[in-house]
């Protein structure tokens, strides 16, 4: 599998080697939801900065449930709007490219 230039200098990750919770949630995306979070779509700031910059309104995080957690957890997947697709499990601290 080739890895597409905006992934080029990141860690990266199939999309079938993801949680299935995360393939689960890219499902849905794919479909344009219904959303089990309320928060799901919303605009994705990039404060830390950890993905390319590009202008507000560019990215949008999408929850990926966490077992046993009683809140939205610390795994999400965010979309740019260019196809990008990144997976972070550990609440934006670090990110990979999802490659399908």
């Amino acid at each position: 599998m080739s890895v597409p230039a905006w992934a080029h200098g990141m860690g990266t990750v199939r999309e079938d080697q993801l949680p299935a919770e995360a393939q689960r949630t890219l499902g849905l995306i794919d479909k344009g939801g219904p959303f089990p979070y309320a928060k799901d779509g919303v605009v994705f700031g990039n404060f830390e900065g950890r993905l390319p910059r590009h202008q507000r309104g560019y990215y949008h995080e999408y929850t990926v449930r966490t077992p046993g957690s009683r809140d939205r957890g610390a795994r999400r997947i965010v979309t740019g709007q260019g196809g990008e697709i990144y997976y972070t499990g550990d609440h934006y601290n670090t990110f990979r490219a999802v490659l399908r």
